[in-house]
């Protein structure tokens, strides 16, 4: 009989919400400063930083557009927030289109992050949690998918900091959900209590099925700082490469997560 999955993580929609508008402001004030060199600089895989920046507002811009739009229909959403992470793979492509149209159309990006968090801020203060909204990969309560857009915009930004070498804060309410929904992704990946992953100070998540630890040291411990796991979780960063760099320790024989990673395509 297979191990039984945990139920969803519960977050507060006034705390999720405030917290995107949180990240979102850093990545705005950080685009002011981007000189013309820097927007070109090449991004992560086939992207210009510009290309990286036009694309950071779509994370708010899709769930603007999903609130203008009427209700979809249905009592329930086609999509939970523990299956969003493993829906992404397979739409790069056409996101990457999207983002280098939104580039060349939008040259000036600052007017663009403006008008972007004001409608974004603007539509969300009166909705619901539980109202249903059309995504990418179908319909979604908007309270997880603003859960969604933590990732999104945690992951990118990192991406910028590494691409053009700016220190941008993390607001930590965006980084805490960011870090937690992909640790519970990967104990919905693989259920079990073998094996207990550590990313202090956010996520504590036991997966992989085997021997249940109960009490007191685990034997098979995985542990690393938040960034170091999205980027693992995204696919940034490879296992054995951060293991080579000591950036994630893992002791124990079934304490090895290179087949479940990454967790986002």
């Amino acid at each position: 009989m297979p191990p039984a999955k945990k139920r969803p993580r519960a977050y507060d929609v006034f705390r999720t919400r405030t917290a995107v508008l949180a990240q979102f402001a850093h990545v705005q004030a950080a685009v002011r400063t981007l000189t013309p060199e820097q927007l070109a600089l090449p991004g992560p895989g086939e992207w210009t930083v510009r290309e990286l920046v036009a694309h950071m507002t779509a994370a708010l811009e899709r769930v603007s557009r999903g609130l203008e739009r009427p209700e979809p229909p249905g009592a329930k959403p086609q999509l939970t927030l523990l299956e969003w992470p493993f829906s992404t793979a397979g739409r790069a492509e056409g996101i990457a289109d999207d983002a280098r149209t939104l580039a060349a159309a939008r040259p000036d990006l600052g007017a663009l992050y403006e008008e972007t968090a004001e409608r974004f801020a603007g539509l969300v203060a009166g909705s619901p949690g539980d109202r249903l909204v059309t995504t990418r990969a179908g319909t979604m309560r908007l309270g997880d998918f603003l859960v969604t857009r933590t990732v999104e915009l945690v992951v990118h930004t990192d991406d910028l900091h590494r691409a053009a070498g700016l220190d941008i804060p993390y607001d930590r309410q965006a980084l805490a959900a960011c870090t937690r929904l992909l640790a519970d992704a990967l104990a919905d990946k693989a259920p079990g209590g073998s094996v207990e992953v550590r990313v202090p100070p956010f996520a504590v998540v036991q997966c992989i099925g085997g021997p249940k630890h109960t009490r007191g040291t685990p034997p098979n411990v995985v542990e690393t700082d938040p960034l170091t796991w999205i980027r693992l979780a995204t696919g940034r960063t490879r296992w054995t490469e951060a293991l080579e760099a000591a950036q994630v320790s893992a002791s124990g024989e079934r304490a090895d997560l290179a087949p479940l990673l990454p967790l986002m395509g």
